[in-house]
């Protein structure tokens, strides 16, 4: 296979930056173009609902790169004009502002999008959290000490209420699950989490959805749970998970469903790949399809399209990873965590804050949670490449439970 004469990246984060930088320092000569749908330079958005939000980093610290690094890919940079629209047959990209985009191979890192409540946008004092000019908002809301309300208990809304109990303010997290990242972790873990927020501050409200904001004079007062109570806040945060973004691509010929469908090679159609949060691929090594939400994921997935554009044509089949830092707890996850798993604490004691945990399906590991334990769960994460036994690793006087009925990434 020849390397395509040009390269169209859509979407000018992570992902996107990790197609154009793996090309360059692999060689390739060919037109490239990067397209953003924000104004801003590609920039790092893990540290939005922590540092950016607290005031611990200034906004020009989330640059992924310099300008003038970006300078040195010799690419054009199209930015603050989104895509709109795609011809998967002829490889072309419309964009908001009516230019049209032709290249021979078509990389798609447009990620996320976030559910909303009904009426989101018509209230002041209400915010999401996705982009930076969404975190520096919110975080000029802050500042004026609001009684806060997080609605989401996911790693967002975890991660954004642990800030904001740093900054002093009044927290309440409300959300359907049993404990905070009860889906992805499952209960027990879950619990922990619920336990360090409850011993910050937070007053946690869990177990019961979110029906609809109240307020009055155009600006949000509260919520009201799907039970009828209302509770009262001066600001809320909206974060109740994410879909992929991919509205734009309807009618595109590419095939959609919990992203874009792409085979192992993470390829969409002739000429298209997708990487990111936004791809949806056939992962070989665990036989089934996958979706995963994280920046590492974006940037390695990132490099391997970039080696089958040059053509390696290999699969991707990473080991899933993320983390999330709250208050002074690092909580890191490897593998997939099925519904089902069994979950055993391995090293270290919960009561004392450091733990390992491994996670079990069909008689092998499948899955680590570190805990303030960085090098010991980055060493157990050979398990879930070797599928090692559980009886092999787990002792028989561990704890042992069961993980919640869904996963930490997306598959199926």
């Amino acid at each position: 296979m020849n390397a395509p004469a040009s390269v169209l990246v859509v979407g000018a984060s992570a992902g996107g930056l990790a197609v154009a930088e793996a090309l360059r320092r692999e060689g390739y000569a060919g037109r490239l173009t990067l397209l953003g749908a924000e104004r801003h330079l590609p920039y790092d958005r893990p540290p939005l609902s922590k540092k950016v939000l607290s005031g611990a980093m200034q906004p020009e610290a989330t640059l992924l790169r310099p300008a003038t690094a970006l300078a040195s890919l010799e690419a054009e940079l199209v930015l603050g004009d989104p895509a709109v629209r795609l011809d998967a047959g002829a490889r072309e990209v419309a964009t908001a502002s009516g230019r049209s985009l032709r290249a021979e191979a078509i990389v798609l890192a447009t990620g996320l999008e976030p559910r909303r409540l009904p009426g989101q946008g018509q209230w002041a004092g209400v915010h999401e959290l996705r982009t930076l000019d969404d975190a520096l908002a919110l975080r000029a809301e802050l500042l004026t000490g609001p009684r806060l309300l997080v609605v989401g208990d996911g790693v967002l809304g975890t991660e954004i209420a642990a800030t904001a109990r740093g900054m002093g303010l009044a927290v309440t997290l409300v959300g359907p699950q049993a404990a905070p990242l009860a889906s992805q972790l499952g209960p027990q873990i879950g619990g922990y989490l619920a336990r360090l927020h409850a011993d910050r501050g937070v007053e946690l409200r869990l177990g019961v959805g979110v029906e609809a904001l109240v307020g009055a004079g155009g600006r949000a007062s509260g919520v009201r749970l799907a039970n009828g109570e209302v509770l009262p806040a001066d600001a809320v945060v909206v974060a109740m998970g994410s879909r992929p973004a991919i509205g734009w691509l309807a009618g595109s010929g590419l095939q959609l469903g919990d992203g874009i469908v792409c085979d192992s090679r993470c390829r969409a159609a002739d000429g298209i790949y997708a990487v990111g949060d936004a791809a949806w691929w056939h992962h070989e090594g665990l036989g089934t399809g996958l979706r995963l939400e994280n920046r590492t994921n974006a940037i390695e997935q990132g490099m391997a399209v970039a080696a089958n554009l040059l053509g390696k044509d290999r699969p991707y089949t990473p080991v899933p990873y993320y983390w999330t830092d709250q208050y002074d707890a690092k909580i890191q996850v490897y593998g997939l965590l099925p519904a089902g798993a069994e979950v055993a604490i391995v090293e270290g004691d919960p009561a004392r804050g450091q733990f390992v945990a491994l996670h079990g399906s069909r008689g092998k590991v499948t899955g680590v949670v570190g805990w303030n334990m960085v090098k010991a769960a980055r060493l157990r994460r050979q398990h879930v490449i070797d599928g090692t036994p559980w009886t092999e690793v787990v002792p028989t006087d561990a704890h042992v439970g069961q993980v919640g009925i869904a996963s930490a990434a997306r598959y199926g």
